[in-house]
This record gives structure tokens, C-alpha cells and sequence, in this order.
């Protein structure tokens, strides 16, 4: 009889977690053995029970997901990375996939879509949901000819820029958060995605992207 497939599960909401865990639970073939709450963890867990494959949430307080996926594939090439996202832009995704994941699914469909994607990864094929696979292949296509032009900053939301202007500006996740009124949790969610989407991952580089542009002087 064939071994259960060993299942990581990283993402910053606890609740998310949860739900994910007790879906999987309901499947013979699957086995949940463990859980992380940032990409930091997710290292230390694939380290301690190397799970066959590591469902994945791009956007996540300290150390975010593209981070977490080139340190993984760096230290265990073999294990199957599966994201779990919300954003569908061809250049965010293309960099995830060029980075060694496996498959995507939205975040929104994971059911029965997500125990497919699973079982279809851990035979050594891939998976991209509906709404995804088109602007990954576009992503492909957009690499023989990159736009010079493309500015990063223009993907972020309105709400990311805010908060990338007040963490140029130095200000913490807790003043942010009293700023804006938001949680400080949602701060950090705000900065996370902003990072990854720029693909900067310290304060440094954010004060000189903001200054660059004009953002803050």
C-alpha cells in the first residue's frame, strides 16, 4: 500500500490553517504534518519533518513566500511547492514559478481543486488554477521581451502604497496600524505583500525605492 502524502501548511491565518487541515484530514491518502505561520518556520518544518510537499502562502510577515521558496528549493530540491494565492499578475506568478513551485491554486477555489493539485504535484506534474494559467503563460511569453517600462510600484494597491510610504517614512508596524486604523496584524499583512511584490525584503531598499520615486525626500 502506497504511503500517505506528507502535507506542510504555511500561511500567516491561523483560521485558513485550520480549515486547510481539516480538509485534507478527510482524505485517506492525505496526512497534514505540520503547520507554519511565516516563511521562517516553513524552513524549519520541512528541516524537522520533511513533508512531501509545502502548500505555500505567498504573503507573509518576516520572511514571505518567494524568500521561502528559493531557501527551500536551495536546501531540499526535491520537495513539491504549492502556492496558495490570491494574485493573478503575470510577473508576480512568473517569478514563483521560475523560482521552482510547482503549481498555483486560488486561495478562493481551495476544495476538492486543492486535493487535486496536491495528489497531481506529489506524481511529478504540475497544476495552475483556470484563473492563473493564462497570465503565467503570458508571463512566459512577456520573457523574450520584457518591457523596460514596467514599473513594479504600479501593481500595489492603493493601501500598499500608503503603507509603503510610511514605512519609508520609519514608522512601525504599530504607529502604521494607529495611522491608518488598521491592526497591527494587518499592517504587517500590507507590508508583506508590498515586499513581495516589489521584491524587496528590507527597510534599506524600501527607503531607497521610495526616495528614488519621490515617494518621501
Amino acid at each position: 500500500m502506497m504511503g500517505k502524502i506528507k502535507i506542510l501548511i504555511a500561511d500567516d491565518h491561523a483560521l485558513f490553517r485550520e480549515g486547510i487541515r481539516a480538509l485534507l484530514s478527510s482524505y485517506n491518502d492525505l496526512e497534514v504534518a505540520g503547520e507554519a505561520a511565516d516563511g521562517s518556520e516553513a524552513i524549519e518544518q520541512v528541516k524537522k519533518l520533511r513533508p512531501d510537499i509545502v502548500l505555500l502562502d505567498i504573503a507573509m510577515p518576516g520572511l514571505g513566500g518567494l524568500e521561502a521558496t528559493l531557501e527551500l528549493k536551495k536546501l531540499f530540491p526535491d520537495v513539491k511547492i504549492l502556492i496558495l494565492t490570491q494574485y493573478a499578475n503575470k510577473e508576480y506568478l512568473y517569478r514563483f514559478l521560475k523560482a521552482g513551485v510547482s503549481g498555483y491554486v486560488v486561495k478562493r477555489a481551495a476544495g476538492a481543486e486543492l486535493v487535486a493539485a496536491i495528489r497531481a504535484v506529489y506524481q511529478g506534474g504540475t497544476f495552475l488554477h483556470p484563473d492563473i494559467a493564462p497570465a503565467v503563460i503570458e508571463g512566459y511569453r512577456g520573457r523574450a521581451k520584457p518591457s523596460e517600462n514596467e514599473d513594479p510600484y504600479e501593481n500595489l494597491t492603493d493601501r500598499e502604497k500608503q503603507v509603503l510610504k510610511l514605512v519609508a517614512e520609519g514608522k512601525t508596524n504599530k504607529e502604521i496600524a494607529e495611522l491608518l486604523a488598521i491592526s497591527v496584524k494587518t499592517a504587517m499583512g500590507h507590508r508583506a505583500h508590498l515586499t513581495e511584490k516589489l521584491g524587496i525584503h528590507n527597510r534599506a531598499e524600501l527607503i531607497r525605492f521610495a526616495l528614488e520615486r519621490g515617494i518621501v525626500k
